[in-house]
């Protein structure tokens, strides 16, 4: 079975587990991690389905004085990626993309600024290697970026085995479950 194969069949496992055990609880304790509270800049996302909720997180990032970011789909000359656009928490200012909500507005120019990407996954190894939905828009994003990176995952999620990977696939600095933070590297 090669690669692609072994992820795709794990992404469907590791959704139904997901569906089986997810609960709704806020990670907002997050932004007393020392890399949070020390940063101007976050990037995140804004959860959907059984992901781990981020409604709070983001809030919280937001009403802490800090600016969010937030990142919508974009494809330009046919490679597909990931800009970040600044949300203020109104929910207005977001678009349904099929299940994913994104930001309207410019996209930021200056990428450097982002200190912390707080990605999804559903499940991270000991090494900080993530198997997320399967897109590869993080994958494709985080060597872009200079920021510490913080995956967020249930606390069933840990894999205390090695997750195949590919040569794009690029580990997390962390990852947190609704009552702990791992620093990795």
């Amino acid at each position: 079975m090669n690669f692609h194969n072994e992820k795709s069949d794990l992404r469907l496992r590791y959704r139904r587990e997901r569906s089986e055990h997810s609960i709704n609880t806020p990670f907002s304790y997050l932004v007393e991690t020392k890399e949070i509270s020390s940063a101007q800049v976050i990037a995140s996302y804004i959860s959907y389905g059984d992901e781990p909720n981020t409604l709070e997180l983001n809030q919280e990032i937001i009403n802490s004085g800090k600016k969010l970011l937030l990142p919508r789909i974009t494809d330009r000359h046919g490679n597909p990626g990931l800009e970040w656009v600044q949300w203020d928490g109104d929910q207005s200012n977001l678009k349904a993309r099929g299940k994913i909500l994104e930001p309207i507005g410019g996209a930021e120019e200056d990428l450097n600024q982002i200190e912390v990407v707080i990605v999804p996954a559903l499940r991270v190894d000991r090494r900080g290697y993530r198997l997320g939905q399967g897109g590869g828009y993080y994958d494709r994003a985080l060597p872009q970026l200079r920021a510490w990176s913080i995956a967020l995952i249930f606390p069933e999620e840990i894999s205390g085995e090695d997750l195949p990977r590919e040569a794009h696939d690029i580990p997390v600095n962390a990852y947190a479950t609704y009552d702990m933070v791992v620093r990795i590297n």
